[in-house]
């Protein structure tokens, strides 16, 4: 620690020079720079929003700890900022007036990085904090840090991996025993935060608790014996937690690395009542944080909706296999490839017809996998790997009575739901190995089968047959007011929920639609067009008034241009990370504008992917060409006019972008 932080990395008065978290930030990073410990203010800055993107970095009790792993730091190095206004990090209770800014090499050794996680576990002693806002000087606030002077020490953490008890106390009033896992997206900070919050917790409710925490200077595995003595399980992760196999069978408690740090007791009191039900949790790899079915205290609509995001996340690379290579059929042998016969039974080798009819067919197979996914990965979203076999039931059953995408949907939430309630059944020990994979799949596909074919099966089905129907009779007005509306939300959150509804909307009439009316096929082409808009129109922008920009934004505009031809929406994401009330509003308007123009000229497309390489597929390409050209114009045309706006107030002075003051926004 006493090579990353000296009185020169200390501001004692963060407040007079920064009233934001990105301000604050940046001042702390220039002190970094003059010490030449980074290299690339801007560059690093970037990263640094990158992280702070993932999840805000604020903690309980004052603390902020903004902190990224970045080629553009030398060596590992720690600055602190006192603020006597405080700056909002995001945390639950309030504004941080102790800031940590944490810099680590991209190849930072296990040494360095220890040293930091050491740091993280010292910030949840009060002591420690308090001495820290007590100190008058920049030399006593390093020298605190670096642990120079005799200041109380936080409590030793426990060893992770006691030795089991060769003589456990068989008498019902032993203390509870918890093993807990931690990882954060770094693997530097929260990673020990959490780590050292729920030991501390455990300490206070007589609880024996073994944490494993999977940092980025690596992990110890807990000993097998702890494991298998444990009661429950606690995972406090923002990423997969490593050989989660280990864990199964007990009673798990699953969220993200924030709530370990924060609500520590809460967690432990949850395993314990687990633990007393005898609910137990299949252990597999954990879902992303969008496929997880939330934390406590979320509310059902957020829950809900990283349910379906599961399923249709899981669902786009069967839609882009399967649909490019329906595109390549119809490139190859033209429409009337949909009528060739089996090539099981019809090929020769010489016959172009017959490689066009192999490639339709081959993607019409991956086209049917599309909602029995859908179904099984929403219940996996909500129950784990249980979920799959009555999910992926469902699924098939939907398309089995024509319920197409909707059926999906509901077939999916009724599978993941069924199986929750399964879980809550106390089931005694000696049944419960094998209640994942006999009774859960057995139970749970009866009851998804039942309901989809006599209670809600054919109500479902005739509801998407209006609306392909719908869609198939679309005209006018009514064509380019849904044009607009699919626009908008393809560009709204660039690659997030919105986007991925609209675009499983137009997959699924699509999938329903493969060979009728053209109202399904000019959705498609609306939303695919509206899609590529906002990464084009950030890579124009960036080529015709490049000085508006950051570097690190200039260098992302010129993979902007690839992204955007490739219909990959993301591709505007750091732009509208830096700057997110200029870059979204602007993307929006030029997708409105492309969703009505396609709309208005009547484009179609039979391929749900592709960007401008399944050009030749598209109904009235010219045009619709004309109308991604018009929305990225749109686009591009206000970033700059909100840009240039914002450079020319009074406001302007030192702000992002300018090239006397050289500065980089951080993510909001």
């Amino acid at each position: 620690m006493s090579q990353m932080i000296s009185a020169e990395l200390v501001d004692l008065a963060l407040d007079l020079a920064a009233d934001s978290k990105e301000a604050a930030a940046r001042v702390l990073a220039e002190r970094m720079v003059a010490l030449g410990r980074v290299s690339d203010l801007d560059g690093f800055l970037a990263d640094v929003a990158a992280r702070e993107a993932q999840m805000p970095t604020g903690l309980d009790g004052g603390i902020g700890i903004p902190h990224c792993r970045s080629a553009h730091v030398t060596e590992p190095t720690l600055a602190f900022g006192r603020s006597a206004t405080g700056i909002d990090f995001g945390a639950p209770d309030g504004p941080a007036d102790l800031i940590f800014l944490i810099a680590a090499p991209a190849g930072a050794d296990d040494a360095h990085l220890s040293i930091l996680s050491a740091l993280a576990r010292r910030l949840m002693d009060a002591s420690f904090t308090s001495a820290l806002r007590a100190a008058t000087t920049a030399d006593e606030a390093a020298a605190l840090i670096r642990g120079d002077q005799d200041t109380p020490d936080p409590h030793p953490a426990p060893d992770p991996h006691p030795a089991p008890d060769p003589h456990p106390d068989p008498a019902p009033d032993r203390p509870l025993r918890i093993v807990a896992v931690t990882s954060c997206p770094t693997g530097i900070a929260h990673t020990y935060m959490a780590a050292e919050s729920l030991t501390r917790a455990g300490q206070a409710e007589g609880v024996e608790i073994a944490v494993e925490t999977q940092g980025s200077a690596g992990f110890t595995r807990l000993d097998a014996a702890v494991i298998a003595a444990a009661d429950g399980v606690i995972f406090a992760h923002d990423v997969p937690v490593r050989d989660k196999e280990r864990f199964a069978g007990k009673p798990t408690v699953d969220v993200g690395v924030k709530a370990g740090v924060n609500r520590p007791a809460e967690l432990i009191a949850e395993v314990r009542d687990k633990a007393a039900r005898g609910e137990i949790t299949e252990a597999g790899a954990r879902p992303s944080p969008v496929e997880a079915g939330g934390e406590a205290g979320e509310g059902y609509g957020t829950k809900l909706r990283k349910w379906l995001m599961s399923g249709v996340s899981y669902m786009v690379p069967f839609v882009a296999a399967g649909g490019l290579l329906i595109a390549l059929g119809f490139a190859v042998g033209g429409y009337k490839v949909s009528e060739a016969p089996s090539v099981m039974n019809h090929f020769l080798w010489a016959d172009s017809m017959s490689w066009a009819a192999l490639l339709f067919q081959v993607g019409q197979i991956a086209f049917t996998f599309l909602v029995p996914v859908l179904a099984g990965y929403i219940a996996y979203g909500m129950a784990d790997r249980p979920g799959l076999v009555p999910g992926f039931v469902g699924g098939a059953i939907a398309l089995d009575i024509k319920a197409g995408f909707l059926g999906g949907l509901a077939a999916g939430l009724i599978a993941g739901a069924v199986v929750m309630a399964i879980q809550k059944v106390r089931i005694p020990a000696p049944l419960r190995g094998i209640m994942p994979v006999v009774v859960i799949p057995l139970v749970s596909s009866a009851i998804v089968g039942f309901l989809m074919f006599l209670v809600i099966g054919e109500p479902i089905a005739k509801l998407q047959s209006a609306l392909t129907s719908w869609l198939g009779g679309l005209t006018g007005a009514n064509a380019i007011t849904l044009g607009v509306i699919l626009g908008l939300m393809m560009c709204f959150d660039l690659g997030g929920p919105l986007n991925k509804v609209a675009y499983a909307f137009a997959v699924g009439g699509l999938s329903d639609n493969a060979t009728g009316a053209d109202g399904s096929f000019k959705v498609m082409a609306a939303v695919m067009a509206a899609g590529m808009v906002p990464p084009l129109a950030m890579a124009l922008a960036t080529t015709v008034r490049g000085r508006l920009f950051t570097p690190a934004e200039r260098e992302n505009g010129k993979a902007a241009w690839v992204l955007g031809a490739s219909f990959v929406t993301e591709g505007a994401i750091p732009f509208a990370a830096a700057d997110p009330l200029r870059v979204i509003p602007s993307a929006m308007a030029g997708g409105a504008v492309t969703g009505a123009l396609s709309m208005a000229f009547g484009c179609t497309l039979r391929a749900p992917h592709g960007g401008v390489f399944v050009v030749p597929l598209i109904g009235h390409a010219f045009l619709y060409l004309l109308a991604i050209a018009a929305g990225t114009a749109v686009s591009a045309g206000l970033v700059v006019l909100l840009k240039g706006l914002r450079r020319a107030g009074p406001e302007r002075e030192g702000a992002p972008g300018d090239p006397a003051e050289p500065k980089v926004a951080v993510a909001a």
